[in-house]
């Protein structure tokens, strides 16, 4: 990941629409942040966080890649790794879709550690400024899960953490425990 100098809005869609697909390009508190796709265990941890969540709620989905339009302190726009929203929330969006029915976003650090801060962070902070209800890091890097609830102010107000194969207690509206075992 290649955090850059401050874009605009209109700089950020002008370099958007020009990166390659084996990028993705996102808009985070007004820096450009840069970073490969995706290996295969990164989606694998994805896939087993969808599984759990569709076994327990039919009636939603984790969408993965999905662009969501992040107002923080300034406008911005991610590439969340996972979003869990109702079936069908994303039909007729734009590329960068209105995050407010999102339940849930995810993220799964990178293959590198060097970008595991922008998710533990940056990332934290922009999604608890627009308001997302939970976020859920998986740490590849350190070995355990987070997961964050109840922005207000613009900030995540309760966290909680298990390391991998230990099992991690979703707040509402999910309410069970998220197994990790298939995480490692």
């Amino acid at each position: 990941m290649v955090p850059q100098a401050e874009v605009t809005l209109d700089e950020f869609e002008v370099m958007d629409a020009a990166a390659p697909e084996s990028l993705y390009v996102e808009l985070i508190d007004g820096r450009l942040l840069i970073t490969p796709t995706p290996d295969g265990d990164h989606g694998e941890c994805l896939r087993s966080v969808a599984d759990q969540v569709r076994a327990r709620h039919f009636a939603l989905h984790l969408y993965q890649a999905r662009g969501l339009a992040v107002p923080a302190r300034r406008a911005g726009r991610a590439r969340v790794d996972g979003a869990v929203a109702p079936v069908g929330y994303f039909r007729g969006q734009p590329s960068w879709s209105d995050p407010s029915g999102v339940l849930l976003v995810a993220e799964v650090t990178s293959g590198r550690e060097q970008d595991a801060e922008v998710d533990r962070v940056d990332k934290r902070d922009a999604y608890a400024q627009a308001g997302l209800p939970i976020y859920l890091l998986v740490d590849r890097h350190r070995g355990e899960v987070v997961v964050h609830w109840d922005p207000e102010g613009g900030r995540y107000r309760h966290k909680s953490e298990a390391v991998f194969g230990a099992k991690l207690a979703l707040p509402e509206p999910f309410d069970f425990d998220l197994d990790t075992t298939e995480l490692a």
